[in-house]
């Protein structure tokens, strides 16, 4: 029995993962992979964890295991705020926070809280693949605005905004799929031209902890534009698997619609997975454990960066990242990034062309290569692979 009619013009309107597919792909030990976004496991701090799983099951029992707040564990989003109240100089509470299941679950509330058929979201060009996807849901129009060195061009974003928009989102910091960072200057003259506007930021930022080179830099709208949104995970820096992310804002009328279809959707949060990430930072250095991550990243870039100076041909342009766990490879002329994939998987190599992160383009000389999930001598034999049938291709025109 055929579904076709019995779907949603929303589910049919959202397109799969291609990076799922890809994994699929590369699932083969042999295959030396820069396509998903994972953290290095080697970072995972197991057996501190499994000392805060112990603890939390004896201190609090029968609590880590009913159900809970939708809102998430009081403890832990009182740490949040505090955290981000100490290091960028806010004056957040725990009432302006809300814990999610993943980032991902948070770009799907939103676009259920903001979204209608037909209504305008602005977006990065390349903009993470993922929101596309759980935006897609509610069937809106992207406005796509190109994304320079300096981040966000801001004349296009002023033409974009005439459109009847809801929102922007953004990942000013190591942005998904670039590595690019917005500088200072851009996030000044983005929050100028947002100011007075009537339409929401959100400032996705799963990355600014693994800064490695250069200074942090304030956000954009978090304390500053009323009707912001920030987005956090403890994904990248404590583990993915225990789906921890987060929504800062200071609207609480926002977020009251927030919680709202959060508690639609799935009540509440693994509560037991709240409880050790809370038990986990309250009796660890958070700081000095991700001072650890950097360190590894910013070996693991630089290995790719080296071997790309080396083995690609000189026609290739890549992004030199400060942090985060991507770089962004533009080819020359004439290659597709799209026919390169198949190749480079018959050489047990895989990354992500650049087309699932556009959102009106195909066929583009794109791809981005995630460093942090290979050790650097594996990266540098995947980069020579790569580099071989790139001069290959350049050389049949």
């Amino acid at each position: 029995m055929s579904m076709k009619h019995l779907l949603s013009d929303g589910i049919k309107a959202t397109p799969p993962s291609f990076v799922r597919g890809i994994l699929k792909a590369a699932s083969d030990p042999e295959v030396i992979s820069f396509a998903g976004g994972l953290p290095n496991p080697i970072s995972f701090p197991q057996e501190a964890l499994l000392e805060s799983m112990e603890r939390v099951v004896k201190t609090y029992g029968s609590s880590v295991f009913q159900y809970s707040v939708t809102a998430g564990l009081p403890e832990l989003r009182q740490y949040i705020a505090d955290r981000y109240n100490r290091i960028f100089g806010l004056a957040l509470t725990v009432d302006h926070v809300i814990i999610t299941t993943g980032s991902q679950q948070a770009l799907d509330l939103i676009g259920k809280v903001l979204l209608d058929k037909g209504d305008g979201v602005i977006v990065e060009k390349p903009t993470y693949l993922a929101a596309i996807q759980a935006f897609s849901m509610q069937q809106p129009v992207f406005y796509p605005v190109d994304l320079t060195e300096e981040g966000m061009a801001p004349e296009q974003l002023e033409a974009a905004l005439q459109n009847p928009v809801k929102f922007i989102y953004a990942i000013p910091d190591f942005q998904n799929p670039t590595g690019l960072t917005y500088s200072a200057g851009n996030r000044e003259r983005i929050r100028g031209i947002l100011k007075d506007r009537g339409v929401v930021l959100v400032e996705d930022d799963p990355y600014g902890d693994l800064r490695f080179e250069g200074e942090r830099l304030p956000y954009i709208g978090v304390g500053k534009l009323p009707g912001s949104i920030l987005l956090g995970t403890f994904s990248k820096t404590v583990t993915p698997g225990m789906r921890t992310g987060f929504i800062i804002s200071e609207n609480r009328e926002l977020l009251k619609y927030i919680s709202v279809a959060k508690e639609a959707g799935d009540l509440h949060t693994n509560i037991f997975s709240q409880y050790v990430i809370w038990d986990y930072i309250k009796n660890h250095d958070l700081d000095q454990h991700i001072a650890k991550i950097r360190t590894l990243y910013r070996q693991q870039a630089q290995a790719m960066m080296d071997a790309m100076e080396q083995y690609f041909p000189p026609e290739v342009k890549y992004t030199r990242p400060e942090g985060g766990m991507f770089l962004w490879a533009t080819l020359p002329e004439g290659v597709s990034a799209m026919s390169l994939f198949p190749k480079a998987l018959e050489k047990k190599v895989a990354f992500v062309p650049g087309d699932p992160f556009y959102t009106d383009m195909k066929n583009l000389r794109t791809m981005r290569l995630n460093y942090t999930n290979a050790d650097c001598e594996t990266i540098r034999e995947g980069i020579r692979r790569l580099g071989g049938l790139l001069e290959d291709l350049i050389e049949r025109g």
